[in-house]
């Protein structure tokens, strides 16, 4: 079996899984990564996908002409700096798979332009495309195209002040050990996570040992806020978020020209082990200042913009400025595709302000976890003012369209970025796009109703669609209609009669081959990779169904131990099926000496609520076992009534209350269908009762 992770999921793909021409679709970083071999000679990877029609073709053209390409700074700042390459292009992980493969994007080295792939977003890949060692200023160093995120080296007194360790401990070992060797030897002697999103800290272990961690060898910095967010974010609504993955970051489809391109702040996501270890130093105030082996840094706490614990550093003997994942080489999401709480684009656009007036004005270079630094004052400060006007035009544009009565199903075609700023690359938006950023300012300020009453309560699009159908004169004209709308370019005209047939009749492959097609095509013209991959990744299921063999795995041990009681408790609650609670009451009093916690669990009214710091004197049963213990369960290592068995869990009361809501707890699977008709399938293995379910994917924000 070959073996790729995705972060917060693993992803197993069996030797028989899905093939599409001899083309393995695979996961994440690993495991079984295939190119499409006939890209290049203009050969797609499955046969009934299409080739840029010539809709497309012009829209590519037309691009070519309206954005700024006479501007190449970016390419010679992206090679600045360059000091090696490894002799190698894959990373392998330590279980055998696959951990990263940066050969798998070189076709697009070729100097060929593909019209499968929007100018811009080619452009981006293409600089995405920085692969080695890299000195940003003397004492200064980054290793890029080792994973989706950049590690950045500050050379200290005695060894190495570490910036975000990417997401796998594989691909961060393996940057270190290239620094090493081309550098010379140091001690890591201090790790910073920039934020808590899982390209920034999962690779820590590949740097640092909990040993020299504990023993003070190293320091662990971090922001106000971060070992909450970092679990928390992505733990209530995990598997929906895993399975929208498949489409946000493209994960099963080929590299290719019709398929993955790039993912705009960086090629991929590692697919190695993942781990994390806990902060020895918290960063709490706005701004503090702070000294690590000589190198003086100061902090500023960015809450609520790229992630909800984020902090910026600016070294001001060095008149360097780390930007974290506030200013990269795109505009970032204000919603995630991939699912979160929706952010502010206005408090993101003052804190880049803050920085531009607290050190903006000396920098002299800003670097960045994701992307290529930028040098020299003017142009520092020209980066950090067309994002920062972006985020605040996105949420002042945006309001002053809504207080005029645009909603949020209108806003996406109406609100438009400024013209100075459409002509700046630093403020394309890549990694989000303005259409589903523009719906995310409204969502956030006036939520999903657009006050219209017939979308209050809606009815489901499987309820709705047949209607539709039969007002349209039925399956054969409507798909005479699309067909014809297809063939006109009009591609958003025919998605909106194909999705609605789709949805009335799952079962027509002629339907979903259509509207797979029209996807395609709109697909191949998006800027943005996140907008192109969920677009492509539909026509994949749609034509040929959800993948199988692939199935998620466990968390990691580090994950599993960073959740609080209380989260795993809560997580407990939503996978409680209330109809199998009705009528059914208990309360449960848990016990967790080593760490001294008590919780009631309470059962009533087919919902189950926990209390941290109580214990209830009527309580039908009472469990006591350690932490440490409790964390072995939530791992799947031991089920609990091993742990009964074995005496590390002691019972007092009514056992049955345990049996009870081992019934009513359901797992959640991985294969759910997103478009109709594409067949749930059973990608997820048996979990053992109290198992915790795979944590959310936070790569990338």
């Amino acid at each position: 079996m070959r073996s790729c992770s995705f972060t917060g999921i693993k992803i197993a793909i069996t030797a028989l899984s899905f093939l599409v021409t001899g083309v393995v679709i695979a996961a994440g970083g690993g495991g079984a990564i295939q190119t499409n071999p006939g890209a290049l000679s203009g050969k797609h990877f499955d046969p009934k996908g299409k080739l840029p029609s010539k809709y497309t073709i012009a829209a590519q053209k037309q691009q070519r002409r309206l954005l700024p390409f006479s501007d190449k700074r970016d390419f010679a700042e992206q090679k600045k700096g360059f000091i090696a390459a490894p002799d190698y292009k894959q990373i392998k992980a330590e279980a055998g798979n696959v951990a990263w493969d940066m050969g798998s994007y070189e076709w697009l080295l070729q100097g060929k332009d593909f019209d499968s792939i929007h100018p811009s977003l080619q452009r981006q890949a293409i600089l995405n495309m920085n692969y080695g060692l890299y000195e940003v200023i003397p004492g200064i160093y980054q290793v890029r195209g080792f994973d989706l995120a950049n590690i950045s080296f500050i050379k200290g007194k005695t060894g190495w002040i570490v910036f975000d360790p990417l997401t796998a401990k594989e691909t961060a070992a393996a940057a270190l050990k290239f620094i090493n060797e081309k550098l010379g030897k140091r001690p890591v002697v201090a790790v910073v996570y920039s934020h808590s999103h899982a390209d920034h800290f999962g690779g820590v272990r590949g740097v640092a040992s909990l040993e020299d961690v504990n023993s003070g060898k190293i320091k662990i910095i971090a922001p106000v806020g971060f070992m909450e967010n970092a679990i928390a974010e992505n733990i209530y609504a995990g598997n929906a978020m895993n399975r929208r993955l498949f489409y946000q970051y493209g994960v099963l489809l080929p590299r290719g020209p019709f398929g993955h391109v790039d993912q705009s702040i960086g090629k991929n996501v590692a697919a190695g082990n993942s781990g994390l270890i806990a902060p020895t130093v918290i960063i709490k105030k706005d701004i503090e200042e702070m000294t690590v082996d000589g190198i003086k840094m100061i902090f500023q706490n960015t809450p609520g913009t790229e992630a909800p614990a984020e902090m910026n550093t600016y070294f001001p003997d060095l008149k360097a400025f780390w930007a974290a994942e506030n200013i990269t080489g795109t505009i970032h999401n204000i919603y995630t595709l991939r699912g979160a709480l929706v952010r502010d684009a206005l408090e993101w656009s003052k804190q880049i302000n803050k920085a531009l007036y607290l050190f903006g004005q000396d920098a002299k270079v800003m670097f960045a976890s994701h992307s290529w630094p930028r040098w020299g004052n003017k142009r520092v400060q020209e980066v950090m003012r067309a994002q920062r006007d972006t985020y605040a035009n996105l949420n002042n544009g945006v309001l002053h369209l809504a207080n005029q009565g645009v909603t949020i199903n209108q806003i996406h075609n109406k609100y438009k970025v400024p013209k100075s700023l459409q002509q700046q690359w630093a403020a394309r938006s890549y990694h989000g796009s303005v259409e589903h950023n523009s719906r995310a300012v409204i969502n956030r300020y006036l939520g999903y109703w657009d006050a219209n009453p017939t979308t209050l309560i809606p009815l489901s699009p499987e309820d709705s669609a047949p209607l539709y159908v039969e007002m349209m004169g039925g399956s054969k004209k409507i798909l005479r209609k699309g067909r014809s709308l297809y063939k006109k370019g009009k591609y958003r005209l025919a998605q909106e009669i194909l999705n609605k047939l789709v949805y009335a009749q799952p079962k027509n492959q002629k339907a979903k081959d259509l509207l797979a097609d029209v996807f395609e095509q709109i697909g191949y013209q998006q800027e943005s990779p996140s907008v192109r991959n969920s677009f492509l990744a539909g026509a994949l299921e749609l034509r040929s169904g959800i993948p199988s063999g692939a199935s998620p795995k466990t968390s990691g041990p580090d994950l599993i131990q960073a959740m609080s009681t209380e989260l795993f408790l809560d997580f407990l609650a939503i996978r409680l099926d209330s109809t199998k609670a009705e009528g059914k009451k208990f309360k449960i009093n848990l016990s967790t000496p080593d760490n001294k916690e008590k919780f009631v669990i309470e059962l009533s009214n087919a919902t189950l609520t926990n209390i941290e710091g109580y214990q209830a004197k009527d309580a039908d049963l009472t469990i006591t076992i350690n932490r440490s213990d409790l964390e072995k369960t939530m791992m799947g290592a031991v089920s609990l009534d091993d742990q009964i068995k074995s005496g590390k869990a002691k019972l007092k009361g009514n056992p049955k209350v345990l049996e009870q809501l081992k019934t009513m707890l359901v797992q959640f699977d991985l294969g759910f269908e997103i478009m109709p008709g594409t067949g749930e399938k059973d990608l997820t293995p048996e979990k053992k009762p109290f198992e915790q379910e795979a944590i959310g994917d936070t790569a990338g924000g």
